[in-house]
């Protein structure tokens, strides 16, 4: 198997935690593992088909795992691995500047519509 050429480390990191999803998906596991229909109810506008691509991605990256639960109804929950677990300071410095972000576009728009 030929492996992909890095040209820098945030070029790696953005293919196995990038995208719409499966940062979404992290973000939500940090605190505490949900099934599969837990994880579409927090991230209403991911379709079944993306929820479960990313879900498998994220378990071949070994970000999280997926635990099957042998009852009368086979229960599944999804878990961030160890390894998931050390991408969590990303994740809120992720968040922080996202309000930061949000707070500066908000403060730009007051000026503008008081300019106006």
């Amino acid at each position: 198997m030929k492996r992909k050429k890095y040209n820098c480390p945030v070029e790696l990191t953005v293919e196995v935690m990038g995208g719409r999803w499966k940062s979404r998906i992290m973000w939500h596991l940090r605190n505490k593992p949900y099934r599969y229909g837990e994880l579409r109810k927090l991230i209403p506008d991911i379709t079944q088909k993306m929820l479960t691509q990313s879900l498998r991605e994220l378990e071949e990256d070994g970000l999280i795992t997926r635990t099957e639960y042998q009852e009368k109804i086979v229960r599944v929950e999804y878990y961030l691995t160890e390894y998931g677990e050390s991408a969590i300071p990303l994740l809120d410095l992720m968040s922080r500047w996202g309000k930061d972000h949000k707070q500066r576009i908000e403060k730009i728009e007051l000026i503008e519509k008081m300019s106006d």
